[in-house]
């Protein structure tokens, strides 16, 4: 819509043809009808496409087919040559071609492409006669996809699909041509969106920041130096990171993790280290992070101090204690150079350099994360609150997503720092109305500082933005109103919200005053509310005097309106309305079954008649239009360097903008623990926290955050109690199906929620700081990678045993099933023991090796649970022998069945499958018939059992002493004494003639 467009228009609805229905106030039905017609074509073409969750337009339609009338067949291929040229497609990216108006993709993409965004292969064409590639036997398959589905499909290939993307244009000059040369023009991946983020994220907010870092590693004397440096262009930040690590690079993966990386740099031709890289590269995989090579040569720190001194801002000194960090500096050069920082000019002196230290926050390793379910994965399905960010993402701020996705992989380990959260959250617990006021009224109208600030420094912002920012600023006083009433229901943290959100809320209250004084000296606010964003007239004579006509013409618009209404005998409000018309500009529509009295009357000119109605104008409107196009570009011309100043001087505010950002964030973030503590289906509780390693872990009635929300789960809660020398070490067993996943989690969840400051779902919760919480569950391989399931499993488990210390949680989930049953017992036991022993952290067993249970005969603190299960004979004329009911009730004991077979049977397996006596067999513990010889009963095998024992007691008392002789004579006269026991049991007479 135009700037000085009537006062009471609003934008335009449909973009593809700017109609302004300012004058009519109602939505023409005609239209709407036509909209409903449009989406219901759609849903029944593209039943689950994405298009019709977007608003369609005829223009954006007719580019979801292929549009390549333009190439005669020669060019057709001469571009086929040149997409041959280009190489084979790797998996994970994505080339588009950019055709001005619409992008076009060709081979994989657009097979892709057809698949995904249109769901139909009927949108593809085949270009060229001659064959590319081994499945186009028919041509190049191309589709086009226009420029907001391209958008849409872009965003979700960065930030959800982790894929490149490669974006080609023509050459200069050459667009238009048959013969285009193209080149490539961006490239983009999910740790460097800078080429794209004006296109992609322009008028969306970016839920995840794109974290790119560059890892370089050393090896002196058999010991690894790592250096990390990483680069965050949303918070413009610079970080670098050196630390010793050991073989399995746990304290790598872990940094991976807290930073929330999407793409990692690694070198690929320094010999020295070839075998380390290959192993570093799998551990970055695994972490679901996208490898990007580079040469050695760009790992050299030659020139990076002069590049830090024109990226940073100017609070950093010339000498910073970080360039001492020799093998992170020259990491962080190779960073610098492929993300092109130096290139672009406007980012120069905005970032902050940051010293990560890992010890500053809780570990996890890449199987915790998927263990405790932190982050949504499409594995999970679209239910939000199958994820712990899902669950606790009641956030109203796109900066307050952002800060909670960081969070949850950064759990604190000060103690009073995770206390000083609780409070804060107690206390918007405890003040129901408050917080509601906070998220609706308030956090809702806060706009992305730090997206505002991005367009500031490339000098792309504009009125409407800065008017975003007058009115969060605006909403600030009646923040601290809001906080200051909290606090006063809150006594006994009396001072602690003025600490932490009002003092900074209140002194950048302060420093944007001046900037609402210039925006209220500056913008005609007024005009708001016509959605123009202008400046005010009085800021320039001739823009006053230019003003002055505008109105004019305007209220000439307006009479014309009423006049012709009059001339007609029809309602200007609902039978004639103004439009201003993206071709004809402002002109009268009439519906069609008022359109007749236009007929014989030559004062009325017909310009278009449409399913609308017809379009028509008068001289006298003409004139008026004509004219109020030309004072509106002279309008726009004349503001146009005053809007430049005024932005200017807006960018000036940028320093306080983002550390306002920071503090909104935080505050949203909180608000929404509290939110979701106390409105989940039994209240959390705040947990009581001890010092690492002075506290046990006490639960009761624990119940797992994102199960018991799940719709027909009634959630069966359990105690956790874990003491220090007497219950560190559980084993769990139990059915299948039966819970002990599900138990074992929960408390890994329950203690990473704890650390971060949140409530957490149970009755009462004791808990110490943990300084990692490190897991091996599931099943997974990656054949590609050459890795197996069991190696999969080696490989994890090999880094809770290097990384774990006596602070650890560690949660391991039916270990050693990779492999043949007695090798996999056997490292259970080898891995548990060492646990147990070695270790002695906190841990929790999962397993179906029963015979592991007897490792608590061995050490006093290794204690055995198992989940409850009631087995019953069936009902006469059941197919099944037995009625199993699992009660997901976790008791003191050990379990000796798993009752596979009877979840064998609910997967409705044939009967001839279930292979019931073979299990009987291969099962039993000498109950019945079935013995290890296959034919002796328990009670014989029993009373076997005690001659040995009293034979071994006998000879150890004869033998107790002497020397090898004398052993020797003691275990002959004991022989010959338990002679005729010995042969009248046969059970022990099996086991002799065996031996």
């Amino acid at each position: 819509m135009s700037e000085f467009a009537p006062a009471n228009a609003t934008r335009p609805v449909n973009p593809g043809c700017h109609v302004d229905f300012g004058h009519s106030r109602t939505r023409p039905l005609a239209y709407f009808l036509s909209s409903l017609l449009v989406l219901s074509t759609l849903r029944y073409v593209y039943p689950t496409s994405p298009l019709i969750s977007m608003p369609m337009y005829e223009k954006e339609l007719a580019t979801a087919k292929p549009q390549f009338d333009d190439m005669d067949k020669d060019a057709e291929d001469r571009f086929c040559r040149f997409v041959e040229r280009l190489g084979p497609r790797s998996d994970g990216l994505v080339r588009l071609f950019d055709r001005g108006e619409f992008f076009s993709a060709h081979g994989p993409d657009a097979l892709l492409i057809a698949d995904q965004v249109y769901k139909t292969t009927n949108v593809l064409k085949y270009l060229g006669s001659r064959k590319v590639g081994p499945s186009n036997a028919r041509g190049l398959p191309s589709v086009t996809i226009s420029m907001t589905l391209a958008k849409a499909f872009l965003r979700d290939c960065l930030t959800t699909k982790q894929m490149r993307v490669e974006i080609y244009e023509p050459e200069e000059g050459a667009r238009a041509k048959n013969n285009a040369r193209w080149q490539l023009a961006k490239v983009a991946s999910p740790g460097n969106i800078s080429q794209l983020d004006d296109l992609l994220f322009a008028s969306e907010d970016l839920l995840s920041n794109a974290v790119s870092m560059a890892i370089r590693i050393q090896m002196r004397d058999g010991q690894r130096t790592v250096g990390a440096a990483f680069v965050d262009v949303q918070d413009k930040t610079i970080g670098v990171a050196e630390y010793a690590d050991g073989e399995n690079y746990g304290n790598t993966e872990s940094l991976l993790i807290q930073l929330g990386i999407k793409e990692c740099l690694l070198q690929t031709d320094d010999k020295r280290v070839d075998h380390e890289l290959s192993k570093l590269r799998m551990l970055v995989e695994r972490c679901g992070v996208i490898v990007t090579e580079r040469k050695a040569s760009e790992f050299q720190a030659g020139s990076v101090q002069q590049d830090l001194g024109r990226l940073l801002d100017e609070t950093h000194p010339a000498t910073l204690p970080e360039y001492d960090l020799k093998t992170a500096v020259s990491a962080l050069a190779a960073l610098i150079s492929y993300l092109g920082l130096m290139s672009d000019s406007p980012m120069h002196g905005q970032f902050r350099l940051h010293h990560h230290d890992l010890s500053q926050y809780m570990k996890l390793d890449a199987s915790a994360l998927k263990a405790l379910n932190l982050m949504p994965t499409p594995e999970l399905g679209g239910n939000k609150n199958m994820s712990l960010y899902g669950l606790l993402n009641r956030c109203k701020t796109s900066q307050g997503q952002r800060l909670l996705g960081r969070w949850l992989k950064q759990p604190l380990v000060n103690l009073h720092s995770i206390q000083e959260r609780q409070n804060i959250v107690e206390m918007f617990v405890n003040d129901d109305i408050s917080r509601r006021q906070l998220q609706e009224e308030y956090l809702r109208a806060m706009p992305d500082f730090h997206r505002i600030c991005k367009k500031f420094h490339r000098g792309i912002a504009t009125l409407e933005d800065i008017v975003r920012v007058y009115q969060a600023v605006g909403k600030l006083p009646r923040i601290i109103e809001c906080l200051e009433k909290v606090q006063e229901e809150n006594p006994v943290h009396a001072t602690l919200l003025n600490k932490v959100y009002v003092d900074e809320l209140s002194d950048h209250l302060e420093k944007l005053g001046k900037f609402n004084d210039m925006v209220e000296n500056t913008i005609d606010l007024d005009d708001l509310a016509s959605h123009n964003y202008t400046l005010l007239p009085s800021l320039d004579g001739e823009l006053e005097r230019i003003r002055g006509e505008l109105v004019d013409v305007r209220d000439q618009l307006d009479a014309e309106h009423r006049r012709v209404g009059a001339d007609l005998g029809i309602d200007i409000d609902k039978k004639l309305h103004l439009e201003n018309h993206h071709v004809y500009k402002y002109s009268f529509r009439i519906t069609k079954a008022e359109a007749s009295l236009l007929r014989g009357k030559k004062q009325f000119i017909e310009l278009s008649t449409q399913k609308s109605g017809t379009i028509f104008t008068t001289n006298t409107l003409r004139e008026a239009s004509d004219d109020f196009a030309r004072l509106q570009d002279e309008y726009e011309t004349k503001q146009r360097h005053l809007v430049k100043e005024v932005v200017g001087i807006a960018s000036s505010y940028t320093p306080v903008l983002e550390l306002l950002d920071n503090l909104i964030a935080a505050i949203d973030v909180a608000v929404s623990f509290a939110h979701v503590s106390a409105n989940a289906p039994v209240p959390y509780v705040k947990p009581v926290m001890k010092e690492r390693g002075s506290g046990d872990v006490v639960v009761r009635a624990a119940r797992h955050p994102c199960l018991e929300v799940q719709d027909d789960i009634q959630f069966i809660a359990n105690d956790h109690e874990m003491r220090k020398g007497s219950s560190e070490f559980h084993i769990l067993t139990g059915p299948n199906m039966g819970g002990k996943s599900t138990y074992i989690r929960q408390i890994g969840v329950i203690a990473l929620m704890a650390q971060l400051g949140c409530f957490v779902p149970a009755d009462s919760a004791e808990l110490p700081v943990f300084d990692c919480i490190l897991a091996r569950v599931g099943a997974g391989d990656s054949q590609l990678k050459g890795v197996s399931t069991f190696m999969a499993e080696m490989l994890e488990t090999a880094t809770i045993l290097r990384s774990a210390t006596r602070d650890s949680l560690i949660i391991i989930d039916e270990l050693g099933r990779g492999t043949s049953t007695y090798d996999g017992f056997g490292l259970a036991w080898a891995i548990s023991e060492h646990i147990a022993s070695q270790i002695r952290c906190f841990c929790l067993f999962a397993t179906h090796f029963h015979e592991l249970t007897t490792l608590a005969d061995h050490m006093a603190w290794v204690k055995n649970l198992q989940v409850r299960a009631e087995v019953q004979q069936a009902a006469a004329g059941s197919k099944q022998d037995r009625q199993i009911t699992l009660l997901y009730q976790v008791v003191d004991g050990h379990s000796d069945q798993s009752f596979g077979i009877h979840v064998a049977e609910l997967a409705r397996f044939p009967d001839s499958v279930l292979a019931k006596r073979k299990a009987e067999e291969l099962e039993d513990f000498g109950e019945g018939e079935a013995s290890p010889a296959g034919k002796f009963p328990k009670g014989e095998v029993d009373a076997g059992t005690e001659i040995v024992r009293a034979f071994l007691d006998e000879w150890r008392q004869r033998a107790e002493g002497g020397d090898g002789d004398a052993q020797l004579t003691a275990l002959r006269a004991t022989v010959d004494e338990f002679r005729g026991k010995f042969e009248g049991n046969a059970w022990v007479k099996y086991v002799l003639e065996a031996l």
